[in-house]
């Protein structure tokens, strides 16, 4: 269980901060991207700190909740994006952003139910439930 822990949160973690690189230098595929959703430049940018906090959180003990819950939340943005705005194939690659987008939510969604019991209001329900409240 261990091994597969840590293969979902790499997989999360590579992929998110792989993409900073496009993000943060302004290639014209992502500023091109993010016109079309109407939120350039500052859409990119937010965007890209979002899945910073959440690769680099994932992959922390006591924050991986946290990766988790960001990265699900990035990527059903994401894939709504593509469902509404984008496509599911942009710039002819194929539908490869579109795919990443749902493995990482898979990995993601995987890796917070692995960890549930180290979400805060998870301790407190655990908590209430222990004290008969």
């Amino acid at each position: 269980m261990r091994i597969l822990d840590w293969a979902l949160r790499i997989i999360v973690a590579v992929i998110l901060l792989q993409t900073l690189f496009f993000k943060f230098t302004g290639t014209e595929e992502a500023r091109q991207l993010f016109q079309t959703l109407g939120v350039e430049p500052w859409g990119r940018y937010a965007t890209g700190v979002m899945e910073l906090i959440a690769g680099t959180c994932i992959l922390a003990p006591r924050t991986v909740w946290l990766g988790a819950l960001l990265g699900v939340g990035l990527m059903i943005g994401a894939i709504f994006s593509h469902l509404t705005k984008l496509g599911i194939e942009v710039n002819g690659d194929g539908g490869m952003l579109f795919i990443m987008a749902l493995v990482v939510l898979a990995a993601s969604g995987a890796t917070l139910y692995l960890h549930r019991k180290k979400i805060p209001l998870w301790k407190l329900k655990l908590a209430r439930r222990v004290a008969g409240v």
